[in-house]
């Protein structure tokens, strides 16, 4: 026992009757990075939030240090040097950076003030040290998804914990970001620090773990050392089936159809300058970029959630989008990338998810139709095949996965003719992502064009048939047929090749 830092012993929860984790039981050794992977629903979220006092069991015990634990709230793991980084966000909009990084944790004079200028320091020298240049005193509604991700690093590493989660911390990061992250584990992890580290990612879990636990379906699958498996092995005990069918659909290839978007010399002051670009009827287009070169204003402009300059037009004819109200009129659909801000709402239902934009197709005499909600929400959850015990459930008791769907079904929902798609497997294991590449070629088999934003490379090329690459700020640049390569990706979003 002198090696563990805690037990989890014979761990199960309960959710509406439903067993979302099975009698697990395993150890993590003190000062070691353990990797924790699984499908979506496989319970992961489940066992994390209950070591960092989030939930609490339905049977089992948590031993911290060799003795038998109780963790009723967030406020006590804390005490007892658990902190956590969220998979989502968990910060206030109108704080600054600084003030979210200490919050519930601030430093205060003698007399009892707060003393920002020390607080200011700190997280100026954490963000350094992280190599991301955020100015403590911004909003975090200023700031991109990415550096979000980071302030929410910096806020667990300020808490000095002996045992750090961390929750998909690099679904945004670039690899750049990645690298420095790494670095700072392993200097946590030889400061005797003890790391979860939850990961859809499985050449990440080979990076940067010593050994890696399996979830399926709430079950323990294995506890292996990382030297002793490799990716396929990994990824068999996740899914339960020794072969894996092509991750991606055929390629729709359109190349000689009109244009349904055509979108000419869009400009944000500051943000975009002179984008142009056309969308084909059926089209799977992609857009490649680091992070911070405008792809997401460029989806926020064209359904409507930013001011711009420029011309947009609808199979030829010019349009004017200056709200989503206008966007949704016009048929166009957009899946946010930050799927929990701007996406689903986690205090209600499937069905009240589902029809929220669209809820005016289900009013009968100015009453909601109940009925037809729950026949409409059933038909989705059976093609999209999301899991969940009862239609009934709130959002917030659904993996990253099934939310996903369940936000894909809402959009759907507006029989749009025009899907963007902003980093539409953000968070979602192998399994997961091949249904949404199989939803996506099958919306554009039907004649709906798609816009897919993602920064994993292996996405685009995988799925669409065009791909324009964005740098700061610009198209640098058009890729089609054999030019769709990581490398011609690569050249075209840092520079080494010019713009068009």
């Amino acid at each position: 026992m002198s090696g563990t830092i805690l037990s989890i012993q014979h761990i199960s929860k309960n959710f509406s009757g439903v067993k979302v984790l099975d009698d697990i039981s395993f150890d993590i050794r003190k000062g070691e990075i353990m990797g924790l992977i699984g499908e979506n629903g496989a319970g992961k979220s489940t066992l994390i939030k209950i070591i960092s006092g989030i939930y609490q069991p339905s049977l089992g015990n948590l031993v911290l240090d060799g003795k038998a634990v109780s963790i009723p709230d967030y406020i006590i793991a804390k005490s007892l040097g658990v902190g956590m980084v969220p998979q989502e966000f968990n910060l206030i909009n109108s704080l600054t950076v600084f003030e979210n990084i200490f919050l519930g944790n601030e430093i205060k004079q003698s007399f009892g003030l707060l003393d920002k200028q020390k607080m200011r320091e700190r997280s100026e020298k954490q963000l350094l040290e992280l190599k991301m240049p955020v100015k403590v005193n911004q909003l975090i509604s200023d700031l991109s998804v990415a550096e979000k991700q980071m302030v929410e690093i910096s806020k667990a590493l300020m808490l000095n914990a002996r045992l750090l989660i961390m929750d998909e911390p690099t679904t945004t990061l670039t690899n750049r970001e990645v690298e420095t992250l790494f670095n700072i584990m392993k200097d946590l992890k030889a400061q005797g620090v003890t790391i979860i580290f939850v990961s859809h990612k499985l050449n990440e879990i080979k990076t940067i773990c010593d050994r890696v636990t399996v979830l399926r379906d709430g079950k323990l699958i294995s506890v292996d050392e990382v030297t002793a498996v490799n990716e396929e092995d990994i990824a068999r005990k996740m899914v339960g089936r020794a072969n894996f069918q092509q991750l991606f659909p055929p390629k729709l290839l359109r190349t000689a159809d009109t244009a349904v978007l055509e979108v000419d010399k869009l400009n944000i002051k500051g943000l975009l300058r002179d984008i142009s670009f056309s969308l084909r009827k059926g089209e799977v287009l992609g857009f490649a970029g680091l992070v911070g070169s405008g792809r997401t204003e460029l989806a926020e402009a064209v359904m409507g959630l930013r001011a711009a300059e420029g011309t947009i037009k609808l199979e030829g004819k010019t349009v004017q989008i200056k709200t989503p109200a206008d966007a949704v009129k016009h048929k166009i659909a957009y899946l946010s990338e930050d799927r929990q801000g701007k996406g689903i709402v986690q205090g209600f239902n499937l069905p009240q998810n589902i029809t929220l934009i669209s809820l005016k197709d289900y009013l009968k005499q100015g009453f909601i139709d109940k009925k037809a909600e729950f026949a409409k929400t059933a038909n989705y959850v059976k093609s999209f095949k999301i899991a969940a015990a009862s239609p009934r459930m709130h959002l917030r008791f659904l993996s990253g996965g099934n939310q996903q769907k369940v936000y894909l079904s809402r959009w759907l929902d507006t029989k749009p003719e025009i899907l963007i798609l902003d980093e539409p497997t953000r968070g979602i294991d192998v399994s997961a992502k091949q249904e949404i590449y199989e939803f996506i070629h099958q919306l554009a088999e039907s004649g709906i064009s798609c816009m897919v934003i993602s920064s994993e490379m292996e996405e685009l090329i995988g799925l669409c048939s065009r791909v324009y690459v964005m740098r700061e700020g610009t198209v640098a640049g058009c890729l089609e047929g054999d030019h769709i390569n990581k490398e011609e990706i690569m050249f075209h979003a840092t520079g080494i090749k010019g713009s068009n």
